[in-house]
């Protein structure tokens, strides 16, 4: 019987942290949405530079490597 008490007190605490979360976010609800967009608009800008203005290293060094296919060699 104990352990029922122990798992309603964790089900409790996670539906809290869930509303926590919710009202963190409030009304915008396309949060992570926009997010997501935000950053695509900012790689494609990046991108459309050929990745050489501020900001835009972050990617270059993610795409910038033997692995990906696109690798380009600056110091030669």
């Amino acid at each position: 019987m104990r352990q029922v008490g122990y798992s309603m007190i964790l089900v409790s605490a996670s539906l809290v942290a869930v509303l926590v979360i919710g009202v963190l976010i409030g009304e915008d609800v396309l949060y992570a949405d926009n997010m997501s967009r935000d950053n695509t608009a900012h790689f494609n800008e990046c991108k459309a530079n050929d990745f050489k203005t501020d900001g835009c290293e972050i990617y270059w060094d993610r795409i910038n490597n033997e692995i990906s296919g696109i690798y380009v060699d600056l110091e030669n």
